[in-house]
């Protein structure tokens, strides 16, 4: 059984070294969930490997880690890997709440983008809808306001999260396009698209800086959504998504002290707060504790 509230109870002689595989997105808010840990138990101590989310699942399995943080959930092919290596499926806990936005050049005037001008755009397949390939500037913008010719892509690696959410829910599953410029993190997509006017890219909601500007999404209602904490903590924002922990934790076992120390940190007001000061967006205070898990 695992039970946490929003309370984070007073510090007792705990003591351990956690491990964490996964998501490179998450590996600031892993740190400072980390280092807050170990302000208030000082014999914890949380490391963590940033592989992409994809790493999350292998370590999972193989056993070399007990938490697993992910920016997207866990396919069923990696789901059920898990299940045959230990009989039971993992603990899915949603610990935070973000969103993926297409980022240009902060002097872009574009006012928005549907979801068929995204696929179009990033994608070869055309999945979502759209009627061709959109290719240059002058196709989305007249070019007496931006003349600057081919649009130059920027995204992420194949291991992260966000390119493969990107894929599922802008591109409506298609397939990218060979020629985006592929980076290991959102905040190098940031700088390569803040250096260049003639740029668009994808990226995190907690990477976003001045250099850059992210661009409202029209939702189904035909409504331009601008990504902010609120239309990102309500879902509103079309690419609104939670990032996840998942934890091996076998059926009527507690986890030991020192990860329940985590996880009641992370749900408690002071981890929630620090999602907020990692760029993140907390989760709303109806979700703040995990699910009760009756074995």
């Amino acid at each position: 059984m695992l039970l946490c509230t929003a309370a984070w109870g007073q510090p007792s002689p705990v003591s351990g070294t956690l491990g964490a595989v996964g998501s490179d997105t998450m590996a600031g808010l892993m740190l400072r969930w980390g280092e807050a840990l170990n302000q208030r138990y000082p014999d914890i101590t949380l490391q963590f490997q940033a592989g992409g989310s994809a790493s999350a699942p292998t370590a999972l399995v193989a056993g070399t880690t007990r938490f697993g943080p992910m920016s997207r959930p866990m396919t069923e092919g990696e789901r059920q890997q898990f299940i045959e290596r230990y009989g039971y499926p993992p603990r899915e806990l949603r610990v935070a709440r973000d969103a993926l936005l297409v980022v240009v050049h902060r002097h872009n005037p574009l006012a928005s983008l549907t979801r068929a001008q995204a696929d179009a755009i990033f994608s070869t397949s055309l999945t979502c809808g759209g009627s061709q390939p959109i290719r240059r500037w002058e196709e989305l913008l007249p070019p007496d306001q931006w003349p600057y010719g081919k649009i130059a892509l920027h995204g992420r690696n194949l291991a992260s999260g966000t390119h493969g959410l990107f894929q599922e829910r802008a591109l409506c599953t298609g397939q990218f396009r060979r020629d985006i410029s592929e980076h290991p993190g959102s905040s190098a997509v940031i700088a390569a698209v803040g250096e260049s006017p003639n740029a668009m890219g994808y990226a995190g909601y907690n990477h976003l800086n001045p250099m850059v500007r992210a661009l409202p999404l029209v939702n189904a209602d035909g409504i331009a959504i601008t990504p902010s904490v609120a239309t990102i903590q309500d879902g509103s924002y079309p690419l609104s998504r939670d990032l996840y922990l998942y934890v091996n934790l076998p059926p009527g076992e507690t986890l030991p002290p020192a990860e329940q120390a985590l996880i009641e940190l992370i749900f408690s007001d002071e981890g929630q707060q620090i999602v907020q000061a990692a760029g993140f967006v907390p989760l709303p205070t109806t979700r703040r504790t995990p699910p009760l898990f009756n074995d």
